[in-house]
């Protein structure tokens, strides 16, 4: 066995690959909420979730911060984001889904924030 062979296992580097491919979906889909929250509701809940934004004031959007979206689950909120509610619009026919799913978990870190 040459001392190059020697340092080299295949075991390990197709672990070494896998591990980079599952780090770099993660962050993808990071990536995606973050891009999907700017598109679709910074406008009314702002860059932080706060809901301080002319808006946010003139449409009644609530802080994702606030007691009151806290204390909703994932699929009340699932529901809101899909259905719509008050004066948000539905998005059940602009994001699929998983893409919602990605929101409402962005949406659980802007409110922790």
């Amino acid at each position: 066995m040459s001392r190059t062979n020697a340092f080299f296992n295949p075991a390990v580097f197709i672990f070494a690959i896998l591990v980079t491919i599952f780090f770099c979906a993660i962050d993808g889909k990071a990536q995606d909420a973050a891009s999907l929250y700017k598109a679709k509701c910074v406008m009314c809940h702002g860059a932080d979730g706060k809901a301080d934004t002319p808006a946010a004031k003139s449409t009644g959007a609530r802080s994702f911060s606030s007691p009151e979206v806290q204390k909703e689950s994932d699929a009340e909120l699932t529901t809101i984001t899909t259905k719509g509610k008050a004066k948000m619009p539905a998005y059940e026919n602009k994001l699929t889904a998983p893409q919602i799913t990605q929101l409402v978990s962005y949406v659980r870190e802007l409110g922790k924030k």
